[in-house]
């Protein structure tokens, strides 16, 4: 999204207004957790997905000011004894830059062979954590012999985490990703700055 000369609250408002999903709510519940503080850099994610019968959507909005990175998340669901209506449930959270563990950032690059600089990725995911919270992935381990019957365990990883965020120019389009980069890099130079102030 284009910004022109917009101050950085007015493009924090135009992309939550972008992405559609209850924006009067949405802007209401981020300036009330923002609390009067101006942002340094924002990301802002809609994301739509499907269980059973079910349409969920949901909204993700990251704001970085100062010594701060606030977070707002707003998903609907149906209310069980009336299958029309709609419930909004919202949760905000602000964390200090210098209480984050980790923040991650992991870059995707379609045909790296033929990679100049300055390419833009074609897919970004981060990761941020700070309260511990553990991912972890297990998967049955194979073995590369084709006619092994031997139980080999298992294999997997663990990461900490306490957000997650894959953004790719298939999905998002190359907008996002690029936004999504700006976002990681600035939350990440804050994060390795927060410990010097």
């Amino acid at each position: 999204m284009a910004y022109m000369d917009e101050s950085p609250r007015e493009k924090l408002a135009a992309d939550i207004k972008h992405a559609g999903f209850y924006p009067e709510l949405v802007l209401e519940v981020v300036d009330d957790a923002l609390a009067g503080l101006e942002p340094d850099a924002h990301f802002v994610q809609h994301e739509t997905h499907f269980s059973r019968n079910d349409l969920h959507r949901h909204i993700t909005v990251m704001v970085l000011c100062g010594s701060q990175l606030v977070l707002a998340h707003l998903d609907d669901s149906h209310l069980e004894e009336d299958a029309q209506g709609t419930v909004a449930h919202v949760s905000v959270e602000a964390v200090k830059l210098s209480a984050l563990r980790a923040v991650t950032i992991s870059y995707g690059y379609d045909q790296p062979q033929i990679y100049r600089p300055g390419m833009s990725p074609t897919e970004v995911s981060f990761q941020v954590a700070w309260t511990g919270s553990l991912r972890i992935d297990a998967a049955p381990a194979t073995c590369p012999d084709p006619t092994c019957t031997a139980d080999h365990g298992y294999t997997g990883s663990a990461s900490l985490e306490d957000i997650a965020v894959r953004v790719s120019a298939t999905a998002d389009g190359p907008d996002a990703v690029k936004q999504a980069r700006y976002f990681a890099r600035a939350l990440h130079r804050a994060h390795m700055h927060s410990d010097t102030k």
